[in-house]
């Protein structure tokens, strides 16, 4: 697959996300650069209004983080500037360590490399999938082909083809890029991979899998019944209420009702089954033991 994208921070002004859809498939946003907990003006000034943008108009996006760190205490201090940045939100493309400054590079492949891992590391363990953007010639000569290749790489290269020989996965074509609802320049990018499946099936990134609740049975009394034994299941779902097991008011009466039915689904999500408003024999059983062995 071959999509393309676009990398926007506060340079790009005020985007109106409503033309930019379908223009593009995905959107890489800057978070912010350097120690952005000692400096909290280094906070991208439009990521907030840029991920809604994102995220109201169903655009995919990551983000990237600009590095100045001299060290590696410093590149995990700026880790966790990002993940305070990220948290509580959620991303279809990794998180990148946006690595360019010369005074960086003049440090050596090591301290490159030690950089890398440290930024890297710091987001991995809080559950997001890192990556690394450079451009192609410091990338080959200052990262080491091991740290390369153990993360997702977004290569920076105005060219007419990138001309790094290993893999990568996103590459920056150009910095001229024309995108309706954008004045002025963008940075534009392809992807060749499908992150959004990538990274939801592995539960990162702020996305998490739906646990599939079983059914406590198929059959029993439902909305709309009008027996006895309605009556009878009802008056235990009143001294339920009373003594806390639930919060619903139901009706004295032998109808199976929206009351009824709301205090069944209440105590099967209580119970950790699906919520199907069907009160069986195993439901009633289960009232009533949960009656029988309340305390006061």
């Amino acid at each position: 697959m071959t999509i393309k994208g676009i990398d926007v921070s506060e340079h790009q002004g005020n985007i109106d996300w409503a033309k930019v859809k379908g223009n593009v498939s995905f959107v890489i946003l800057r978070a912010g650069y350097g120690d952005a907990i000692t400096y909290p003006n280094q906070i991208d000034r439009t990521f907030e209004k840029n991920y809604k943008g994102c995220k109201n108009n169903g655009i995919p996006c990551g983000v990237y983080w600009y590095s100045y760190a001299q060290s590696v205490e410093a590149a995990k201090q700026e880790a966790k500037a990002c993940l305070k940045v990220i948290k509580g939100k959620k991303f279809e493309y990794p998180i990148y360590f946006d690595l360019e400054e010369r005074s960086q590079f003049n440090k050596g492949k090591a301290f490159c490399d030690s950089i890398v891992k440290a930024f890297c590391c710091e987001i991995e363990k809080a559950g997001y999938y890192a990556g690394l953007y450079m451009s192609r010639s410091p990338l080959q000569n200052y990262i080491s082909s091991d740290v390369a290749k153990r993360y997702t790489l977004w290569i920076a290269e105005y060219n007419r083809k990138c001309n790094y020989n290993g893999k990568h996965d996103m590459w920056q074509y150009s910095s001229t890029g024309k995108i309706d609802g954008i004045s002025g320049n963008v940075d534009v990018d392809y992807c060749y991979t499908d992150f959004p499946t990538k990274i939801k099936s592995a539960n990162l990134n702020g996305y998490t899998k739906t646990k599939k609740l079983p059914t406590l049975e198929k059959s029993g009394y439902k909305k709309g019944d009008k027996t006895s034994g309605v009556l009878a299941l009802k008056e235990m779902l009143i001294i339920a209420k009373a003594r806390k097991l639930h919060n619903v008011t139901l009706d004295e009466n032998g109808i199976f009702g929206d009351g009824t039915e709301k205090a069944v689904n209440a105590l099967l999500k209580k119970w950790g089954y699906k919520q199907t408003s069907i009160a069986g024999e195993k439901f009633i059983k289960k009232l009533a033991s949960a009656i029988k062995q309340y305390r006061c």
